[in-house]
């Protein structure tokens, strides 16, 4: 049976969940630049063949799954007089942001080969230190606290940074770096090399900081951090037997499931955000960006909602009733212009009714996905019972190697949707017909209702709850006590 420090763990103040919620600040940082500027900047700025830049992504992303559950269970074994999860934490801190920082700031007069392959070692490189400290970052939650309750609070803390965050470093783009950077010979600053050079100095620097105030901000709780499992020969079978030993877990089964299912739904949303808010709704690029803004009251909002729901619903409750509002509410909007409910576009109502909807749909989303952390985290108990180790960042990096794994599939599903509704390539949106938007919206919300709900079926076969975690907690206690 794993052991753990015999001193007792003081509570956890509010300054060591700030400085740990803070930590998801790097990667909220790095997932907002790759996710809405990379592809931009690369084939339009920068001048590489787009289908590179594609395969180059690709292939990163690859190397990064792959390196999930190698860190996962090596930080779960990581022996150090700094504990488990801390090396990495530290190792990782100054090569995240230096390859950040270069991703931004390629060669010039560099041929087309030269770039893709500085593109793509780049990023295999920060995909794979982000890695390195966000899984055992990750790790650090339910060692931190045992309790129920607060695991929840302390996950509160992470969601709501790494959303902010990333959210924070798009609308700094948007609303000051691209229009400051606007010359006369670029009159638009999104491309101007010197917007995403600039944007490469404030998020490395932004991403260092947050790494370090959340290793530093937790070091003092070193001492009271679980200890590795005992030491034995460790050969590949050993390895392999410990993972599915592990992973075989009912409950963590259906959290896993359920985790390529939202995978698929998040990229299918994600991939045809654009198309609705330019072409369903009519938002002009302002509009978008106010729009995006409410991204830091969404945050707030689950930040709040989600330890409340965690104390009066229960973790697997809670995250059911809140997920079938958010998911079922997601492509309401879409469901009442299609039936001709809403007015048409350009009015300020439109505009407001999206807005709203969209914070609270969004605020809904992150409450649900910082209670199914929470349910992972209270699987580690179950699981040490089972087995004698604890496997936080075993756990943690499964979930992550099969999002990134599935995340393809719903730019996949996207693209189908968009050629089922027989939607224009290369269109504005005086040349897309209403015919064409009422078949995009037609095929697309059954097909993100039929991914949501097939999801939320699953996650209500997992079967941990306040009392069986508690009476895991009790076993533990008296099989540690017993040694």
């Amino acid at each position: 049976m794993q052991e753990t420090s015999a001193k007792a763990a003081p509570p956890l103040g509010i300054g060591i969940k700030t400085a740990y919620g803070f930590g998801s600040v790097a990667y909220g940082v790095k997932n907002g630049g790759f996710d809405y500027f990379l592809l931009l900047f690369y084939s339009q700025v920068v001048g590489l063949d787009a289908r590179l830049v594609g395969i180059a992504i690709t292939t990163a992303l690859i190397f990064d799954a792959i390196s999930d559950p190698i860190v996962g269970y090596w930080s779960d074994n990581q022996r150090s007089r700094w504990g488990r999860r801390h090396p990495f934490m530290y190792a990782a801190a100054l090569p995240v942001a230096f390859s950040y920082f270069l991703v931004w700031n390629p060669p010039v007069d560099v041929s087309q080969t030269g770039l893709f392959l500085y593109l793509l070692a780049l990023s295999v490189v920060i995909r794979t230190f982000i890695t390195a400290y966000e899984t055992p970052c990750s790790a650090l939650a339910p060692e931190l606290t045992f309790d129920y309750d607060e695991r929840s609070s302390l996950l509160s803390y992470r969601s709501y940074f790494g959303w902010t965050g990333g959210n924070a470093m798009t609308v700094l783009m948007f609303f000051f770096l691209f229009p400051a950077m606007a010359t006369e010979a670029i009159p638009d600053g999104r491309f101007n090399r010197d917007s995403y050079a600039l944007m490469g100095i404030i998020g490395s620097a932004l991403m260092l900081v947050s790494i370090l105030v959340c290793a530093i901000g937790t070091h003092s709780r070193i001492p009271y951090l679980m200890a590795p499992p005992p030491q034995r020969r460790m050969t590949l079978s050993t390895v392999f037997k410990e993972i599915f030993e592990t992973l075989s877990n009912r409950s963590f089964i259906a959290l896993f499931i359920a985790s390529v299912f939202s995978a698929v739904a998040s990229g299918l949303a994600a991939g045809l955000a654009f198309y609705f808010q330019t072409y369903f709704w009519g938002f002009t690029s302002v509009e978008q960006g106010v729009i995006n803004m409410s991204t830091f009251i969404a945050a707030a909002i689950g930040f709040v909602l989600a330890p409340l729901a965690t104390r009066r619903l229960g973790k697997k409750r809670g995250a059911m009733i809140i997920g079938l509002l958010a998911f079922v509410g997601a492509p309401l909007p879409v469901v009442l212009r299609l039936f001709g409910v809403l007015p048409e576009n350009g009015t300020d109502f439109i505009f407001w009714f999206i807005f709203i909807t969209q914070t609270i749909d969004v605020g809904l989303i992150v409450c649900y996905g910082i209670l199914f952390a929470s349910m992972i985290s209270d699987l580690v108990e179950q699981s040490e019972l089972h087995t004698g180790r604890r496997s936080e960042g075993l756990f943690f990096s499964a979930v992550t190697f099969i999002r990134k794994c599935t995340q393809g599939f719903g730019l996949m599903a996207a693209s189908l949707v968009l050629w089922l509704a027989q939607f224009p390539t290369g269109a504005t949106t005086a040349d897309v017909g209403e015919d064409a938007l009422w078949r995009l919206g037609a095929w697309y919300v059954p097909a993100i209702l039929a991914l949501w709900l097939t999801m939320m079926a699953v996650i209500s076969t997992y079967k941990l709850d306040r009392a069986e975690h508690e009476e895991n907690l009790r076993q533990l206690a008296v099989a540690r006590n017993a040694q």
